[in-house]
């Protein structure tokens, strides 16, 4: 049996729940708002509380925000009104979890007993930890579901925002993981700090080091003078490293060695610099098979492991779809919204979105050029033409003679390895396996350069 507090300024609500934990075997107290509660907690044994978010007066957050200094218990929050932003809050804040309502009553029993054993030091330190933060900083909301799996992404964010670990986000292209990794900063404690993005596709691989590291005046031929890199302008901030599957391997072993030892040295320089920046990293690749063929660091997969985050495609969000939809219609908008048919939605629904997020705002923002009145129609809806369908060999089927043929596959994988180097052609080259100067000679001869 365990002493648990139920806040909620709904009388029918709180009786039921009441009685149903009593049914239980547990002790339960009640209180109609956030003073009441706090009333009972200092002065009852209570392990757990379940608390609504919206109550008459202070809210649910503002509960657990005075809770944190009177005593460290798990708080399970419950509301009809979920969002990214609040869910965020309420994990950041220390919360056990964060449920939807209705929740049944198996729901319940399965928190609780997650939720009641956890009573170690550990718990404490969290969230005297936590008791630091405020509402001064609230969540822009601009990560949007009410889906399952985007409700554990949200419960996710929380939990690490609330610490200095290193997040690995995970995802297709264009799932969003550049806006998980600023929730992540917006909701940290280093928020009021500057957040720097580097794509580690789009740096040539030459010029990555002085670009991340920062270069001392004459550390190589064209540095005429001091340059700060991106791990000093992140500094008090977060530095978000996007695509780091495609940092080449001399690189990773020395952000492993940053991540490591909290320090760094800029290119050319004698001295160590100290890192005082939060390090988040995302990719769409697949790491574990990347480190089974070579082409990533095992170590540093390990190393990034400490708080990974995985976004589902938008194909497995079947409930945000129209919620995102209608938000990108909002914020395109120059006036009244224009609003979907049946059809046009029901267009958007039975896609499958190969492209993500990225792929429904372009296929709303031309359906909105497209339609010159307050309605989108289903033939206002186009989708974006796929890659040319390959055959069970994993070309496009192939035509003409056999030196045309290998002609037009040579030319494709050369186009495959610039687009995936993002144009780097020392990291192309080494994908396709040729010196430089050999992919010069294929670039002149299939007219690429």
């Amino acid at each position: 049996m365990a002493h648990l507090l139920i806040i909620d300024d709904d009388p029918a609500f709180r009786s039921s729940l009441s009685e149903m934990l009593s049914d239980l075997g547990h002790h339960v107290l009640e209180a109609s708002h956030v003073q009441a509660g706090l009333h009972c907690l200092r002065t009852a044994p209570v392990e757990l509380v379940i608390t609504d978010l919206k109550l008459t007066g202070e809210d649910g957050l503002s509960f657990l925000r005075q809770a944190q200094a009177i005593k460290a218990v798990p708080c399970i929050m419950l509301t009809a009104y979920a969002s990214g932003s609040n869910t965020i809050e309420a994990m950041r804040l220390g919360a056990f979890d964060h449920l939807t309502k209705p929740v049944s009553r198996q729901k319940l029993m399965e928190t609780l007993q997650r939720a009641l054993p956890e009573r170690s030091a550990d718990r404490e330190s969290r969230l005297e930890a936590d008791a630091s933060l405020t509402a001064d900083n609230p969540t822009a909301e601009r990560l949007i579901g009410n889906s399952e799996c985007m409700r554990e992404v949200f419960k996710h964010i929380g939990l690490a925002a609330a610490t200095e670990a290193t997040v690995l986000i995970l995802g297709e292209t264009g799932t969003g993981k550049e806006e998980v990794a600023r929730a992540l900063h917006r909701n940290s404690l280093r928020a009021h700090g500057p957040f720097v993005a580097v794509n580690c596709a789009a740096i040539p691989a030459e010029l990555m080091e002085s670009e991340l590291f920062g270069h001392v005046k004459g550390a190589f031929t064209g540095a005429v003078a001091d340059r700060k890199g991106y791990l000093r302008q992140a500094t008090g901030g977060t530095l978000f490293l996007d695509e780091i599957g495609d940092m080449p391997l001399a690189l990773q072993a020395k952000i492993l060695r940053v991540l490591e030892a909290r320090e760094f040295s800029p290119v050319g320089a004698q001295t160590v610099l100290a890192l005082d920046a939060r390090i988040i990293a995302a990719t769409h690749r697949d790491l574990p098979a990347a480190v089974r063929a070579g082409q990533f660091r095992e170590d540093l997969w390990y190393r990034l492991q400490v708080m990974p985050i995985a976004l589902p495609p938008l194909r497995a969000r079947g409930e945000d779809l129209l919620l995102l939809a209608q938000h990108f219609l909002a914020s395109e908008a120059a006036g009244t919204p224009k609003r979907l048919t049946a059809e046009a939605a029901q267009q958007l629904v039975q896609h499958d979105w190969p492209g993500n997020i990225r792929e429904l705002r372009n296929t709303i923002a031309r359906a909105q050029i497209l339609s010159h009145h307050a309605w989108i129609e289903a033939e206002h809806i186009s989708f974006t033409p796929r890659p040319q369908a390959a055959d069970a060999s994993g070309r496009g089927a192939a035509t003409g003679t056999l030196a045309e043929t290998l002609q037009q596959v040579e030319r494709e994988m050369i186009e495959r390895a610039l687009r995936e180097s993002g144009d780097n052609r020392s990291e192309a080259a080494r994908k396709l396996g040729l010196s430089r100067q050999q992919l010069y000679r294929k670039l002149e001869e299939h007219g690429l350069t």
